[in-house]
């Protein structure tokens, strides 16, 4: 298989709030809900960086899609990292999260491999870690 990963999906309990968390929270840039048309179709779609999207999508309808029972939520099987330039960076962003609603479930703190990282999980409980790793270059 040759990566070509464009999509991440994450299901949510309520599209509207998870938008108003990503777009007004995070300030990440959306055209909003689309799809709504259409039954199990309303999603909203977000711009991470160039080829890379993120989508909110009712965790019903992502059930449903992939012929799958609606499950129960873990925190635990999967995260999002954001890496940022500077451990002043990993302070403001988990800040933000924070002011937006967000569980801060692990304050920014040195990490073992020289870094310095938190975690937060969104209003879906989906688990993000924020990180400055001294030996990757962010470019913005």
């Amino acid at each position: 298989m040759k990566p070509r990963i464009t999509l991440l999906t994450l299901g949510v309990d309520d599209l509207e709030k998870a938008v108003r968390f990503y777009r007004d929270g995070l300030g990440l840039k959306t055209e909003g809900i689309v799809g709504a048309e259409f039954e199990h179709g309303a999603v909203a779609f977000f711009e991470l960086q160039a080829g890379l999207k993120l989508a909110l999508w009712p965790r019903a309808s992502l059930a449903h899609d992939a012929g799958l029972a609606v499950g129960s939520r873990s925190s635990t099987e999967f995260s999002i990292g954001h890496n940022v330039s500077s451990k002043r960076e990993v302070d403001a962003v988990m800040d933000q999260a924070k002011r937006s609603g967000a569980l801060i479930v692990k304050p920014a703190q040195d990490t073992f491999w020289g870094g310095y990282a938190g975690y937060f999980q969104d209003r879906d409980g989906h688990l993000w870690e924020v990180a400055w790793n001294p030996q990757w270059t962010v470019q913005d």
